[in-house]
């Protein structure tokens, strides 16, 4: 296990002693004051945009395009959403009387849960770090954002946009690896917010579980795709294209496999070719193709390329791709048939530009299929019959669904975002992130004090009253 060294315990321990301190006075915060926060956010976030796209090249070779879809983009319409709804958020629920609360009044309010940690993945750092960060900051609460050493660069950026943007005791960025994360995690945090791996989600939830601090979990899994025969192919193959090679497959919401129906199979697949080659061009083109970026690190790296090698030898064959340069954490988009259902590629999530395509002719096996496993973070359909998409999202589980589209439902700003189970625990998106990090305390205000006449000392009068009470109301 790695050691922390004691000086890095005690700035950890300082801003989080700083921030507890603030969180108190946070929680009598207006609206304008949280906005005029965000707005500081704002201006030096968009004063940066240059820095970002530098760091995201550096990082993995990712696109300006894609940062500016996946990164930039996203932070700026949920800034524009929260300054649009948060007055309308912030404002107490009133709460009509059920007949056992006669006399009383009674209300909602969403008040600030305190000081809130996230914790922020390498693949969309960006958008996974300031998303929550701005949810937070709407609802009330502190800030301190550890964002992945996978992305150095980007970190960077990361830290000195927060740094222009802010006090310490409002949000910090604490720099650092799995030790630093794992402190950080032990601290009793009033929110704790998780992006990343199912594996490790579990880590931050035991941890977050000794100081019973509250969780929002945005974890992933293998999410499928199930084609039927009526289905646009050409429309599916370029959604689905998009949603699993852009960022390189490194998205947790990329369609993970997909099941198409055994009397189209081959017309798929040719439509995916197609749809890589008009993209991406053709292999020698994507070895210099600036639009398609690289695998994150090494490691990551030999794990996804010893996941095609392990699919071959058990068995697959490649339809398309499946070229690997080392030298340049390169992995071609690739298409595998024939996979063997029980192969190692089958069992964990892919993260990667690699899909494995096989066929079904029954759908409710390939229903039970998808329900013996963990359910995913995502399901998309795609089918001309309503009736075959109302099957498939009625009869399974996932975090999300879209139908003929993947992805895009991440911006859709008035859903709920998030997994279910081994995907992620809670929602986020608009007013759910800002629920998520916000306490909904319920507020009486007993006016007649009618209560009191049910109370002790039981006299004759008093049981007569509470007999009545029982069948009055019940």
């Amino acid at each position: 296990m790695l050691e922390l060294d004691q000086s890095v315990k005690t700035q950890i321990d300082n801003v989080f002693s700083e921030q507890k301190s603030k969180a108190i006075s946070l929680r009598s915060s207006t609206c304008a004051q949280r906005l005029a926060a965000l707005d500081r956010f704002e201006k030096v976030f968009r004063a940066s945009f240059d820095k970002i796209y530098q760091a995201a090249a550096e990082d993995f070779s990712k696109p300006e395009a894609e940062v500016d879809t996946g990164e930039i983009l996203t932070v700026l319409t949920e800034l524009k959403h929260v300054r649009k709804h948060l007055k309308h958020w912030m404002k107490p629920t009133a709460v009509r009387a059920t007949a056992t609360m006669f006399g009383t009044k009674s209300q909602i309010i969403n008040e600030p849960k305190g000081v809130t940690l996230i914790i922020s993945p390498w693949n969309y750092p960006f958008n996974l770090s300031f998303g929550p960060m701005i949810w937070s900051i709407a609802a009330g609460n502190t800030v301190i954002l550890k964002p992945s050493e996978m992305t150095p660069a980007m970190s960077k950026v990361i830290s000195e946009i927060v740094s222009q943007s802010f006090d310490t005791n409002l949000v910090t960025v604490v720099q650092g690896d799995a030790a630093v994360a794992r402190y950080l995690t032990q601290q009793p945090f009033d929110h704790i917010f998780f992006t990343g791996s199912p594996a490790v989600g579990k880590q931050v939830m035991a941890e977050a579980a000794k100081n019973l601090s509250s969780v929002t979990l945005e974890l992933g899994g293998k999410s499928p795709v199930v084609i039927d025969s009526s289905a646009d192919l050409k429309r599916a193959a370029n959604s689905i294209c998009f949603g699993k090679f852009a960022n390189n497959g490194q998205t947790c919401i990329a369609p993970d496999y997909v099941y198409v129906h055994q009397s189209v199979k081959k017309d798929f697949l040719s439509a995916m070719t197609n749809a890589i080659e008009e993209k991406y061009g053709n292999q020698q083109d994507l070895i210099s193709n600036s639009d398609y970026c690289r695998i994150v690190n090494q490691g990551h790296y030999e794990r996804v390329s010893g996941l095609i090698k392990s699919a071959v030898e058990e068995g697959a064959s490649v339809y398309k791709g499946g070229e690997c340069i080392d030298s340049q954490r390169f992995v071609s988009p690739t298409i595998l048939t024939e996979v063997n259902p029980d192969s190692e590629i089958m069992q964990q999530e892919i993260f990667g530009p690699v899909l494995p395509v096989l066929e079904f002719s029954d759908i409710d096996k390939v229903i039970t299929t998808i329900n013996s496993n963990p359910k995913p973070l995502a399901l998309y359909v795609f089918s001309k019959q309503k009736q075959f998409t109302d099957k498939v999202i009625q009869q399974t589980s996932a975090g999300d669904s879209a139908i003929n589209a993947t992805v895009i439902h991440i911006l859709h700003q008035n859903l709920p975002f998030g997994g279910v189970n081994n995907s992620g625990i809670g929602k986020v998106g608009g007013l759910w992130g800002f629920q998520a990090f916000s306490h909904q305390r319920s507020i009486v205000d007993d006016r007649l004090g009618l209560s009191d006449m049910l109370s002790p000392p039981y006299t004759p009068k008093v049981k007569r009253m509470v007999k009545s009470a029982i069948k009055f109301l019940t």
